[in-house]
């Protein structure tokens, strides 16, 4: 994925140098032209050139004389998934992405991403690994590599594929060694920042540290899973459903081996033959509406599930989400040894 910089281009520039741009961008020749403020003036396009040209314009024109004003954007915080969807399936295929004064921060660009989700992320990374020693001695879990990257770079890299740019990991043990390898994001053209917890905070305590949120909704995930869960998917089942919280789950099958009587009191009602029941499983996955987060008590120990506990006593709503995509909980060294052998075999 080429540097988004790429696509801008000053206002002041020369016709050549749009000609030299657009060639350099090949199958993704789009231009975003902006002042020396970086902020969106119209965009450019090998056609508007060829128009430009065709009415008279010429080398020594000025570029914002072929320009075609007022594209088709993005606001950062306070675009919808709609939104995004909408212009995906009428054919658009990159889009600019601006802040509250118009400035370019960033360009979407379908042929990478799956999506542009409207959520900050918050990866929980804390933990000490305990059953995964003596692996977890000097190297944090979520540093284990699985295949050729971490654990938690697959999941940084899934996010990110689906435009979640403003990530979140919660640090304690070892958690400088977390912060050296990923640093602010910049490698990977997102934005990183980390939560220290002083002291175990459980599942999702460290949530009351995190300040400046950019969206309405924060997806929450564990960093020791590996999975290729859709998430847009997942944020379309939370946002049809009203959900304070949605929890993605995994089924679980249980297989009874023996005809079940089902009775009411001491009668029986109906038989059913080694019958199989389907339960769900918490996958580690949340999407949770920002203003839930205010329930988390500050700097104390809170899991997930007493958030979840209080929502539904209150009378919110916890949808599950059923994942199913790949997903494994390494979290002993049989799962671990399980995902370097299906990591070359899931389709992310």
């Amino acid at each position: 994925m080429r540097p988004f910089s790429k696509h801008l281009l000053l206002a002041t520039s020369s016709v050549h140098d749009a000609l030299s741009a657009l060639n350099e961008l090949a199958a993704d020749a789009i231009l975003f032209i902006v002042d020396n403020e970086n902020a969106l003036i119209g965009s450019l396009t090998d056609g508007d050139l060829r128009r430009g040209f065709l009415n008279g314009l010429s080398f020594n024109s000025l570029i914002i004389d072929f320009i075609q004003e007022h594209p088709k954007k993005l606001q950062k915080g306070s675009y919808t998934l709609k939104e995004v969807i909408n212009f995906r399936n009428s054919g658009y295929k990159i889009l600019p992405v601006v802040d509250v004064n118009n400035q370019v921060v960033n360009i979407v660009n379908f042929r990478y991403f799956k999506s542009y989700l409207p959520l900050d992320a918050v990866i929980m990374a804390g933990g000490r690994g305990e059953r995964l020693k003596p692996l977890t001695d000097t190297l944090p879990k979520p540093l284990l590599k699985v295949g050729d990257l971490p654990i938690i770079e697959h999941n940084i890299n899934r996010l990110t594929s689906f435009g979640i740019e403003d990530i979140w990991i919660s640090i304690k043990y070892l958690g400088e060694s977390i912060k050296k390898y990923f640093g602010d994001g910049i490698s990977k053209s997102i934005n990183i920042r980390y939560i220290e917890e002083k002291k175990a905070l459980g599942t999702i305590g460290a949530l009351s540290l995190v300040e400046n949120l950019l969206h309405d909704h924060v997806l929450v995930m564990n960093s020791d899973l590996l999975t290729n869960i859709n998430y847009e998917d997942f944020f379309l089942f939370y946002q049809e459903h009203s959900a304070d919280i949605a929890v993605a789950c995994i089924p679980y099958k249980v297989k009874v081996p023996y005809a079940v009587m089902e009775t009411e009191g001491n009668m029986v009602v109906n038989l059913r033959e080694k019958p199989t029941y389907t339960h769900y499983s918490n996958a580690g996955i949340y999407i949770i509406k920002k203003s839930i987060l205010e329930i988390i008590p500050n700097d104390a120990f809170f899991n997930a599930t007493d958030l979840m506990e209080q929502v539904i006593n209150s009378g919110g709503k916890v949808a599950a989400y059923p994942l199913i995509g790949y997903w494994l909980d390494i979290g002993r060294h049989d799962d671990y040894l399980k995902a370097q052998e299906d990591i070359n075999h899931i389709e992310f």
